[in-house]
């Protein structure tokens, strides 16, 4: 049997001489695993980088064997991804995120956001916030989803303020207010119908809400730490964040 799709090179190990296992996202077959005859050339190796996107066709004598990947570039991102602290974090820790769905299930919509998210990962500026959204929608599809639109307490859509770090759900500022000390914050960029952009506090923040609820209901309970490249990548997006931003001349009449 075979099947043929788009698919986004995760990684790769050496597999005998001149072999190599690959870790691919799919389209439409989710995460899948390949062995590539001769991935260890010269002319191969840089194809299997993680981060780019290719064609690549399946073959099994049986589904539940390993296959075989025939892969041919399309999109070439490693390079530029290698170049920025956040952009080589950044797909460690995607690949990572990835790596708690299912093999082999494809969940709708995760390729094409992955495939966008890793577009810009190499601008820090936008990568942190790219990927605290992407880690909240990991937790909604592992089934521990956040509830960020209305109050737990008042059902109020305005003036949320904070989540509890129990049940992962909004409180405003002044219901939560005899709490505060023990209540998660909920940064500004993440509220409900906020239209800004993610500064250095509201990514820590961010990162803090999402890590608090994938260590305990996701590393935890399987028995794992948070990925390495997570640390790092925060750390190049929160030190981009806080960059002076260039002053922009007025353009002249």
């Amino acid at each position: 049997m075979h099947w043929s799709d788009d698919g986004i090179i995760l990684g790769c190990r050496r597999h005998g001489e001149t072999s190599v296992i690959v870790e691919a996202l799919t389209r439409g077959h989710g995460r899948v695993l390949g062995l590539v005859r001769g991935g260890r050339s010269r002319t191969m190796q840089p194809t299997l980088q993680p981060g780019n996107r290719v064609a690549l066709t399946w073959r099994a004598r049986l589904e539940e064997h390993l296959g075989q990947f025939v892969i041919e570039p399309t999109a070439m991102r490693a390079a530029r991804l290698m170049d920025s602290p956040a952009g080589l974090h950044g797909i460690q820790l995607v690949a990572a995120h990835l790596r708690l769905l299912p093999e082999r299930e494809a969940v709708d919509g995760v390729f094409d956001a992955v495939d966008s998210m890793i577009e810009h990962l190499p601008d820090a500026e936008d990568a942190g916030e790219l990927v605290a959204r992407f880690e909240i929608a990991l937790l909604e599809e592992l089934g521990f989803g956040l509830d960020l639109k209305r109050c737990a307490m008042t059902g109020a859509a305005e003036g949320l303020a904070y989540v509890s770090p129990k049940t992962g759900r909004a409180v405003t500022r002044e219901a939560g207010a005899p709490w505060a000390g023990k209540l998660l914050a909920l940064p500004p960029f993440l509220r409900a119908g906020a239209n800004e952009r993610a500064d250095a506090e509201g990514l820590a923040l961010a990162f803090a809400l999402t890590g608090h609820f994938l260590l305990r209901n996701v590393y935890e309970p399987r028995g794992l730490d948070a990925p390495p490249a997570r640390e790092a990548f925060i750390r190049a997006c929160t030190v981009a964040a806080l960059r002076p931003q260039p002053d922009v001349e007025p353009a002249l009449p």
